[in-house]
Formats: structure tokens, sequence, C-alpha cells
């Protein structure tokens, strides 16, 4: 087995590449959430349908929409081809595996977990890991084995 030689997927020596990545992570959050919340709404309409479909046992997904829609979300994106979100996107960074192999749907939804179990026990702390830290790698990326790094 052979590793790709697709410089997306491999995560590079030169320090220019992590410059930066943690306040275009900030931002590129901020961005997603939003994307999140405005595509709860219409995963919200299809829910009300299926629940009546269903004689009311859809309305019992409800209280795990959010974190289903995330989920799907940051799984597709982050685990696609482009190996970053729309968020990430714009803010030009993407998530490598550290060891040179493509993100897939598993291993986003992995990161996204625990991103969600350390912020809720860390809260603000798990950003300052990425300040001491090589690679600016927070918390999640290290238990993963991920690093954000730029695209442009």
């Amino acid at each position: 087995m052979s590793l790709n030689p697709n410089p997306l997927y491999a995560a590079p020596e030169d320090w220019r590449a992590y410059s930066g990545t943690l306040s275009r992570r900030v931002f590129a959050f901020i961005l997603d959430y939003i994307i999140v919340l405005l595509l709860c709404i219409p995963a919200a309409v299809v829910l009300f349908f299926l629940s009546i479909l269903t004689l009311g046992l859809g309305f019992f997904l409800y209280p795990a929409l959010f974190v289903l829609v995330a989920g799907l979300y940051f799984g597709l994106t982050v685990g696609g081809p482009s190996q970053a979100s729309p968020g990430m996107r714009a803010m030009g960074i993407a998530i490598v595996r550290v060891d040179g192999r493509p993100m897939d749907f598993l291993l986003a939804i992995a990161h996204l977990a625990l991103f969600w179990i350390l912020n809720s026990v860390l809260t603000p702390l798990i950003l300052l890991a990425g300040l001491f830290t090589e690679r600016s790698r927070l918390i999640h990326d290290l238990l993963v084995g991920t690093v954000t790094v730029r695209t442009a």
C-alpha cells in the first residue's frame, strides 16, 4: 500500500502551512455553525412530515436534530474529497491526517464528537492548546491524528 501523492492529503513540513490556522479555525467554526443552523430549518420540516407518516414516532428525533444535521454536514464535507467544510474552504484551511491518508466519514465524525466532548469539558481552554503545540494542533487533533493546514 502506498501513500497518496496528492499534496492535500499529506501533512506538509513547512511551518508556513500552519501559520494563522488557529484564528482561521475560529472563523470557520462560526461560518459552519451558521450553515448547520440554516440546514436545520428544512430538516425540521422534513422531520415534521416524516413524523406524520410514522404516526408521531418521528417527533422523538427533534431533540437530536442538530446533532444529526451537524454530523452529516461535517461527515460528508470534511470526510469528502476537499477535506474541508464550506466554512473551512472559505477561510482557506483543510484538515489532513498526519499519516497521509485521506479523511473518511467515520474519522470526520470522530473528530467532531471529540471536539464536542472536549469543548463541553474544557470550554475555552481547548483553543489554548493550539498556542503551545506544534503545528497549532488542538487536543482532539492530537487524539485523532489530524492537523489543520492552509490551502490558500
